[in-house]
């Protein structure tokens, strides 16, 4: 048996470091590192099973082009020839005739090669984010940066506020430690609309309506505002708390209490926890901010942190998340502004709608956008409509479906990068432990062979380069030698992000939100919000889910399932204003009866993908994709349908 030390490079925040061994058989095992401070010796089920992925039969090892007759496997060089004969014509008519779409399927230093060559060809890209956008810029507006305490630095906290996070599914380092200082005695709050399973891991579990958590943290800051509770240090670094103040003093308390779904008992402990001496650490999830006012959601959880002592301390703070690339020098891989950009949350209308130039030619890596991105017919029309689209990937997802030519990418475990977390600080260097099937080749060989085929070629930095000038950071400062010798090293930040209240504004100084928006109600005749939350074996939907059931599975409250007469374990038609999906009805009574949780990562071509009936808007911050303000409908299944 051979093990060799590499890293997990998926889009997931833990970031492992993985020990990968190899048996006689030719099988691999993965097993985590027991030497590193996070990953501890143990992993998910995603990435234990992910070997049997590396060797799946459907998996494309070979470029295939698409024919009047079919797909068609074309040997390398003939792939690129046409790849930069496509490309050269839309470079001499208009780049921004050219798109290049980039998902993060897989993370690291070397997955920025692609955006730097179409930066410099001028070619145009997307905006905003589906995942995390509204998220990051309420941090941004907040604090002047996403910057949050170390991940280790919750061991210090008196009490654990987890606003919105799934631990279950989400990350299970950050579940595991959540459950270690449970035992030590670490209280911890829950506070979500239902569907998760956050029941080992909470000693009190508050209920609140989808996409109000706004209405809840501000009914909190209201009543303490009221005990005189608010701290003056923080009052004193927050540029507009006066505009805050005043919106709360003319807002009855029984309107946010209501607008949120939640009873005056349970803002009264929360204002008790908020309130006590002591840190109170505050876990944001990312779920809240897919709604409409998703941005507005997060600023008042940062806003009741901040003002209640708890922002800028050791065990406190509020946490969403980190930027993977924090960490790096990556002023190597910018280009100066695209000519245009498409936002993603609205990428099969943008597309559809472009004008002078149109979209000629699109390049996507690293995402199954079809799948992911709202209004998923409405992409998948406007891309087909294209007149070459290329797809980098591995098996025939969605969005390969839609393209002229797919080349054929390597996975994790099968290339060498760098890359960084968006939960902890700590850099690894993942070494390629075995060799691909085929003829699959990595982003950064792909671009570069292409870069060498147009007239005049453009001239990228190699690999060894990139990586390391990577490392060339102030937080970092070792070279790629360095890195390998180690495997991993932590990223030299402080534990605590914002010490003394001394924010990344330009003036340091916090600001907090002063308007709060009303919840819309449901459209008539779709009165259920539709939540599509994390499943535990799937990552977005770059690789199929082995749970991909047909017809896909529901949640909802057993009372939602006799108001719609729909059968539980049976058939039913789940109905938005773009369509109708076959689902199979399961029933929560943890969940509320205005809601319907759909788990998503499936594909649509193959029965699934709760994105085709998923209108295209956008959060209020950030240009992310709101997904959770789509509303639906259930009905039963006529007989001759079933």
């Amino acid at each position: 048996m051979r093990t060799r030390l590499t890293a997990c490079t998926q889009d997931c925040p833990d970031t492992c470091s993985l020990l990968v061994e190899q048996n006689e058989d030719g099988s691999l095992t993965l097993r985590g590192n027991p030497d590193h401070p996070i990953t501890k010796g143990f992993l998910c089920s995603r990435i234990r099973n992910f070997p049997k992925r590396l060797g799946r039969h459907d998996r494309i090892v070979r470029p295939l082009l698409r024919t009047p007759s079919g797909w068609t496997s074309i040997p390398w060089d003939e792939a690129l020839d046409r790849c930069a004969e496509k490309l050269q014509a839309a470079r001499r008519d208009d780049p921004a005739s050219i798109l290049h779409i980039q998902g993060a399927g897989a993370r690291g230093i070397l997955k920025q090669i692609p955006p730097l060559f179409f930066g410099l060809l001028g070619a145009s890209t997307t905006e905003g984010a589906l995942c995390d956008a509204a998220g990051i810029a309420a941090f941004e507006a907040d604090f002047g940066s996403l910057d949050c305490n170390a991940l280790e630095d919750l061991q210090h906290a008196r009490r654990l506020v987890n606003w919105g996070r799934d631990l279950s599914r989400s990350s299970v380092h950050l579940a595991a430690l959540v459950r270690s200082l449970r035992r030590q005695g670490l209280p911890v709050v829950s506070i979500s609309p239902g569907g998760d399973g956050n029941g080992p891991y909470t000693d009190h579990a508050i209920g609140i309506r989808p996409g109000t958590d706004r209405f809840l943290a501000a009914a909190v800051l209201k009543i303490l505002l009221h005990r005189s509770a608010w701290s003056q240090p923080a009052m004193e670094r927050t540029a507009n708390v006066e505009a805050l103040r005043d919106l709360l003093a003319r807002t009855p308390l029984e309107h946010l209490l209501q607008a949120g779904g939640v009873c005056l008992d349970d803002a009264v402990f929360l204002a008790d926890w908020y309130g006590a001496p002591g840190p109170t650490a505050t876990l944001v999830g990312w779920g809240l901010q897919r709604h409409p006012w998703g941005g507005e959601n997060v600023r008042f959880i940062n806003a009741l942190a901040l003002l209640t002592g708890n922002v800028g301390v050791a065990g406190g703070g509020s946490r969403f998340g980190i930027l993977s690339l924090r960490n790096f020098n990556t002023a190597w891989a910018r280009t100066g502004p695209p000519p245009r950009t498409l936002p993603i949350w609205a990428l099969g209308r943008a597309i559809q709608e472009a004008k002078d130039p149109p979209i000629r030619f699109v390049w996507i890596n690293g995402s199954n956008v079809v799948n992911q991105a709202p209004d998923s017919r409405r992409t998948q029309a406007a891309l087909q409509a294209v007149d070459f689209v290329v797809v980098v990937d591995a098996f025939m997802t969605d969005t390969a479906r839609c393209a002229d030519l797919i080349l054929p990418s390597t996975l994790m475990l099968e290339q060498e990068d760098v890359v960084g977390s968006f939960l902890h600080d700590y850099v690894h260097y993942a070494p390629a432990v075995v060799c691909p099937p085929g003829s699959a080749r990595d982003d950064a060989s792909i671009i570069h062979a292409l870069a060498q085929r147009l007239d005049p070629p453009l001239i990228l930095p190699d690999r060894q380069e990139c990586l390391n000038q990577a490392l060339s950071s102030p937080w970092l400062q070792l070279s790629l030698e360095e890195l390998r010798k180690r495997a991993f090293v932590r990223a030299a930040r402080p534990r605590v992000a914002h010490e003394g209240m001394h924010f990344d504004h330009q003036d340091g100084l916090a600001r907090v939100p002063s308007i709060l928006h009303e919840e819309p109600p449901p459209p008539p005749h779709y009165p259920l919000r539709l939540l599509t939350l994390i499943r535990r074996s799937a990552t977005h939907s770059q690789i199929a889910p082995e749970d991909h059931r047909i017809p896909p599975r529901v949640w909802v409250h057993p009372d939602t399932a006799r108001a719609w007469n729909v059968s539980v374990h049976g058939p039913a038609w789940l109905v938005s204003p773009l369509g109708q999906l076959k689902v199979e009805v399961t029933l929560d009574a943890r969940l509320a009866p205005d809601v319907v949780v759909y788990r998503r990562g499936d594909w649509m071509h193959l029965g699934g993908g709760a994105n085709q009936l998923i209108a295209a808007t956008s959060t209020d911050m950030g240009g992310g994709a709101a997904y959770y303000a789509q509303c639906v409908r259930l009905e039963p299944l006529a007989p001759d349908s079933r």
